[in-house]
């Protein structure tokens, strides 16, 4: 019988190369948000998968910002590096035919020596594969992977080969989790995250990037969570865009992240939602820190 496998698994890659969406796939839980928006993620999220013979403890790090224009994308540049720096295993993540300079850059701050596999994301949206095999030929030229793995977070494609591939990596140890156990963030967490990637769905191209969502209070009455959160903006004129036509978009994304709450928690939610006005909240530091990005 093989020796049980057990470590930490950073993923890493530009914005929008669909880090989140494969680590929601890889463990079968929608636990890091997503939308088509660069940047969505913007704290380290853990994802926990858990088989007989290994746990796998994935973390979903930010893209990295491209051009760090405030406190808070250089935090979040910050944290595109982390995870791989501290993980067991790099899981180097890029888009299939796509390679630029930002994918370099991401590549180039995973430390030498760290074990380090690429998965080639989006290989569904390929008319033809002829033009894959050369692609992949120029990314192993780039580092010496591990393996490289061609793979659709969206279908499902070659994910089985993927976690193969990644246990082989992982070191022989015991599990670091109960079984049962996702995540090692709590549903406050959650809940403010799903409320947030319903504003990035929602709004503008820029919009998103000035918001931020905060849970004022989270309370348990019986089999009900009532849940109060506030929605911060930069500026004046941002909080009628936010709100919407007589409030209706600002009850369409509570109304849809309310709905995602109680798929997650397996309870009814009552989700109450304000706006307001926190001037330049992305370069104050001490609100940064109380948001978590300190």
């Amino acid at each position: 019988m093989s020796a049980h496998r057990c470590g930490t698994i950073g993923i890493v890659g530009r914005a929008n190369t669909g880090k989140s969406s494969l680590m929601n796939a890889l463990i079968g839980e929608k636990l890091s948000i997503v939308s088509h928006r660069p940047q969505t993620t913007r704290h380290l999220v853990t994802g926990i998968f858990t088989r007989d013979d290994c746990q796998y403890v994935f973390v979903d790090a930010p893209g990295r910002p491209a051009e760090p224009k405030s406190a808070l994308h250089r935090a979040l540049q910050r944290r595109a590096t982390e995870a791989a720096r501290e993980a067991d295993v790099a899981l180097f993540v890029v888009e299939a035919l796509r390679f630029g300079t930002q994918d370099r850059a991401v590549l180039e701050r995973v430390p030498a020596g760290r074990k380090t596999l690429a998965a080639v994301n989006k290989i569904d949206r390929l008319k033809g594969r002829t033009e894959l095999i050369p692609f992949l030929d120029r990314l192993s030229k780039l580092r010496e992977f591990d393996a490289i793995v061609p793979v659709s977070a969206r279908t499902g494609e070659n994910l089985s080969e993927l976690l193969q591939v990644l246990r082989e990596a992982l070191p022989e140890a015991p599990a670091l989790f109960p079984p049962d156990q996702l995540t090692d963030r709590d549903e406050r967490f959650f809940a403010a995250e799903l409320l947030r990637e319903k504003l990035f769905r929602e709004m503008g191209r820029e919009l998103p990037y000035r918001c931020e969502v905060v849970i004022d209070s989270f309370r348990e009455e019986g089999a009900l969570r009532r849940i109060e959160a506030t929605v911060l903006v930069e500026r004046e004129s941002q909080k009628p865009i936010v709100i919407g036509a007589r409030g209706e978009r600002l009850k369409r994304m509570a109304s849809g992240a309310r709905r995602d709450m109680e798929r997650l928690f397996g309870g009814k939610v009552y989700l109450g939602v304000w706006v307001k006005v926190r001037r330049a909240w992305t370069d104050d530091q001490r609100i940064l820190r109380a948001l978590g990005y300190g």
